[in-house]
């Protein structure tokens, strides 16, 4: 059975406040949901563990990295 983090249950598995995570959701920070069912959105742990793991941190630049070469 696959199991899905809702935007509560992210903000828990990564230490966060769930007014973050919703923040993240609101800019499109958050990667695509893996399953949704109505308005309900889910992430599965492998998702939310990659995205967390090669998100900026706080403060970075993102405006910086030049990726065009």
């Amino acid at each position: 059975m696959i199991k899905y983090l809702s935007r509560g249950e992210i903000a828990e598995h990564l230490g966060l406040t769930l007014s973050a995570i919703k923040g993240y959701d609101a800019r499109g920070y958050l990667p695509e949901a893996d399953a949704k069912i109505g308005r309900n959105f889910g992430w599965r742990v492998e998702t939310i563990d990659e995205w967390n793991a090669n998100r900026p941190g706080r403060g970075a630049r993102t405006d910086l990295d030049d990726t065009s070469h």
